[in-house]
């Protein structure tokens, strides 16, 4: 039994306009990764659309979308190894990449529509997928990163 062996360090990009969150998440070849994305759902008006896209969030929607929703189910989805696990209605739309691959790796925008002007959520998430050597790999041997 081998135990997913990923780590994430939370962040904030700076820019010129809001700030955008982000993550650092890492996991190797052929693991199932979570890149972790909320937002707030205090009652059934605030559940809202969102996707996932490749690179930076963009000014509007996703860049090389691979997963639409409206907020109750998933709408689009650009492959079976991209899927959302978590309860939408709570809002976690966290993306798992099944079975992760190295071309897996890269940034990933997480964006919420939420109503009005320049309210989206936006997070850009950074994965990095290392090559796992299984049979040499001690299962349960993992130090997590440090971050200042």
């Amino acid at each position: 039994h081998l135990c997913a062996l990923s780590s994430t360090t939370t962040f904030v990009f700076l820019s010129t306009g809001p700030p955008v969150l982000g993550s650092l998440v890492r996991g190797k070849v052929g693991q199932d990764i979570t890149v972790p994305c909320f937002y707030s759902v205090k009652r059934t008006e605030d559940i809202t659309s969102m996707c996932w896209g490749r690179d930076n969030c963009p000014a509007s929607k996703c860049y090389r979308t691979i997963i639409w929703t409206d907020g109750w189910k998933v709408t689009q989805q650009h492959s079976s190894r991209y899927t959302l696990k978590g309860n939408l209605l709570t809002g976690d739309v966290s993306l798992t990449i099944v079975n992760a691959e190295e071309a897996d790796g890269g940034t990933y925008c997480c964006r919420v529509e939420i109503p009005g002007l320049f309210n989206d959520q936006m997070s850009n998430h950074e994965v990095v997928i290392e090559k796992g050597d299984i049979s040499t790999a001690s299962p349960h041997t993992y130090t997590p990163e440090q971050t200042s």
